[in-house]
């Protein structure tokens, strides 16, 4: 997109200059693991944005199995290999208020996935909130994809905490950092 500045072309000989916005999407979660549902959004959601954040919350109150540090480390692993579309994706730790943080990383959208009904009322309320606190800030959400309809951390971290198979649900290497968690590798 282009814009002539005033004195631009038809009016007094400045330069027109390209005038560009680079569109910033949050994927905001505890990723507490990693698993496909996840990588599902974060694919589909570089197809709508230039720059891709991903913000791994700190989220003490979910109890969480994995430190921060291994959950932003898990991240980056896998992001790292997806196919180059063009978006940046970058993860970034946050533990303020989704809004301000968006606003630090100049994000004009929020992206959520969603998994059934269930998970609408609740994500309809937060994408509630933060408009009424960021009222530029658009929620977009995903629906996931057949495969991943069912796929939620919190029940991988309950089956593979009794001993069951979670190998369809995540990646290689988040497997093998469960069994690791856990004591079994």
């Amino acid at each position: 997109m282009s814009a002539a500045l005033p004195g631009g072309p038809g009016n007094g000989g400045a330069e027109t200059h390209e005038m560009s916005k680079v569109r910033t999407g949050i994927y905001p979660g505890t990723f507490d693991p990693l698993h496909n549902g996840h990588m599902d959004v974060i694919r589909r959601a570089m197809a709508l944005v230039d720059r891709l954040v991903i913000a791994c919350a700190i989220n003490v109150g979910k109890e969480p199995l994995f430190p921060l540090e291994d959950r932003v480390a898990m991240i980056r692993a896998e992001v790292a290999a997806l196919p180059e579309n063009g978006t940046r994706v970058e993860v970034i730790p946050f533990e303020t208020l989704l809004v301000h943080f968006a606003k630090e990383q100049g994000a004009q959208i929020v992206v959520r996935g969603l998994r059934a009904v269930s998970d609408f009322e609740f994500e309809f309320q937060m994408a509630a909130n933060n408009k009424r606190l960021a009222p530029k800030l658009e929620t977009v959400f995903l629906m996931a994809s057949e495969n991943c309809q069912w796929i939620s951390s919190r029940f991988i971290k309950e089956i593979h905490g009794l001993g069951g198979d979670v190998s369809s649900f995540v990646s290689p290497q988040v497997l093998q950092r469960l069994d690791q968690r856990r004591g079994r590798g």
